[in-house]
C-alpha cells in the first residue's frame, strides 16, 4: 500500500516539484511501449539539484537520467520526486529503484503507481532498503499524461480508439455508398492529427476494398505528417496489389479474420500501445460488441442522409437494458461539425 503524499508541510515543495517532473515527462515519446516519466531530484532545503526524463526505449530512465547530472555523492539524503512509481525490474536497462537506494537518497515521492506485471514493487524495494517513500502525489495529473500507456498496461493490450464520422441521423454513408466529405476540412485535419498521435490505425478488409484509403497522416495541404501510424487490415478477403495500403510508409500488418484478442495480444507483443479504428461498421460493431473500445470520437455533420448506410450495425443490445452507455468526455465544434469524444460509463 502506498503513503499518500498530499500531506505535510513540505508539499507545496513538493507539488511544485512534481508540477515541473510532470511538465519534464511531456518531453518523451508519446506513443511507444515505454512510458513518459520525469524526475526532479530536490535537496534538503527543497532546492532543485538535477532534472531528468525518460527519452524513448532504450534511453536512461527518468531517475537515473538526474542521477547521472550530479557528482558522486551529491544524491544521498536527497528526495526523488518522480512521476511514475520506480521500476523494479531488468529490461535494457537496470532497476531505477536499485539505482535509487545505490545513489544513497533519503524519500521517494512519485505520482502513479507503475501497473505493469514486470516493472511493479519498486517501491516496495525501497523500503526495505529504508528509504521513505510516499504516492499519490498529483495522481489525477499523473494519470492524465500517461493516459492509454496506463490502460494498456493494466489489461496487457492497447489502447482502442474508435472513431465514425456520420450525418445526425447516424449514416457514414449515402445509399449508394459514396460516404466522401461528410464532414468539413477543419473534422478532416483534427482526425489526421489523432491518426497521428497513435501507433496504429485499424480497419478491415471491406473498407480497403470499398475505398482504397491510404491510411496516411496528413497536414491540410495533403503532405504527410512526420509521423505515420502503422496501418493493420483485419479481414478474410484478398486485396489487390495496387491497394494504396501497400504504399504506406510503414509495411501494414495483417490479420486473417477477426480473432480481435488475438489481434490485439500481437500488437501488444511488438510494443504498439494505441490503435485507432477507422474502418467500416463490421469492424467497428465487432469491437463495441467485444467492449474493446476504449475512447469513441465521433464527429457528426449538420446533414441527413437516410438510408441503411449506418455508422455502427447490429453489436447484441436486443433490449434497452442492454444498451451500451456512455459518459461524454469533452464536446467541441470544429467548423460547422461537432466533435464529441465519449467513453464507456464505469460504474
Amino acid at each position: 500500500m502506498t503513503n499518500n503524499a498530499a500531506v505535510g508541510p513540505d508539499r507545496p515543495i513538493l507539488a511544485s516539484a512534481m508540477r515541473r517532473a510532470l511538465e519534464l515527462a511531456a518531453r518523451g515519446p508519446a506513443t511507444g511501449l515505454n512510458p513518459r516519466v520525469g524526475c526532479v531530484i530536490l535537496n534538503a532545503n527543497g532546492e532543485t539539484l538535477a532534472e531528468g526524463w525518460h527519452r524513448g526505449a532504450g534511453s536512461r530512465h527518468a531517475e537515473v537520467d538526474a542521477l547521472s547530472q550530479l557528482a558522486p555523492g551529491l544524491s544521498r539524503g536527497s528526495t526523488v520526486v518522480v512521476t511514475l512509481e520506480p521500476c523494479n525490474h531488468f529490461g535494457r536497462t537496470s532497476p531505477c529503484a536499485l539505482a535509487l537506494i545505490d545513489a544513497g537518497v533519503e524519500r521517494v515521492v512519485y505520482s502513479v503507481t507503475d501497473p505493469g506485471e514486470h516493472a511493479c514493487g519498486g517501491a516496495k524495494r525501497l523500503r526495505t532498503a529504508g528509504i521513505a517513500v510516499e504516492g499519490g502525489l498529483l495522481a489525477d495529473d499523473g494519470e492524465a499524461l500517461l493516459g492509454d500507456w496506463l490502460v494498456a498496461a493494466r489489461l496487457g493490450r492497447p489502447f482502442i480508439t474508435l472513431k465514425w464520422a456520420s450525418s445526425l441521423d447516424g449514416r457514414a454513408a449515402a445509399f449508394d455508398g459514396s460516404s466522401r466529405w461528410i464532414t468539413g476540412a477543419a473534422a478532416r485535419v483534427d482526425v489526421h492529427r489523432r491518426r497521428a498521435a497513435n501507433d496504429t490505425i485499424l480497419v478491415g478488409t471491406g473498407t480497403v476494398l470499398a475505398d482504397d484509403p491510404a491510411l496516411t497522416a496528413r497536414d491540410s495541404a495533403g503532405d504527410l505528417l512526420a509521423r505515420q501510424p502503422i496501418p493493420v487490415v483485419v479481414g478474410r478477403r484478398a486485396l489487390p496489389a495496387s491497394a494504396a495500403v501497400h504504399a504506406h510508409p510503414h509495411s501494414p500488418l495483417f490479420f486473417d479474420g477477426f480473432d480481435l484478442p488475438g489481434v490485439l495480444a500481437d500488437l501488444h507483443s511488438r510494443g504498439l500501445r494505441s490503435v485507432f479504428i477507422e474502418g467500416g461498421p463490421t469492424v467497428a460493431s465487432a469491437f463495441v460488441a467485444a467492449g474493446l473500445v476504449d475512447e469513441y470520437l465521433i464527429y457528426l455533420a449538420p446533414t441527413l442522409l437516410g438510408g441503411p448506410r449506418l455508422a455502427l450495425g447490429d453489436f447484441g443490445v436486443t433490449t434497452i437494458g442492454d444498451q451500451r452507455r456512455l459518459s461524454i468526455h469533452s464536446l467541441d465544434r470544429l467548423g460547422d461539425d461537432i466533435l464529441i469524444v465519449a467513453r464507456p460509463l464505469t460504474t
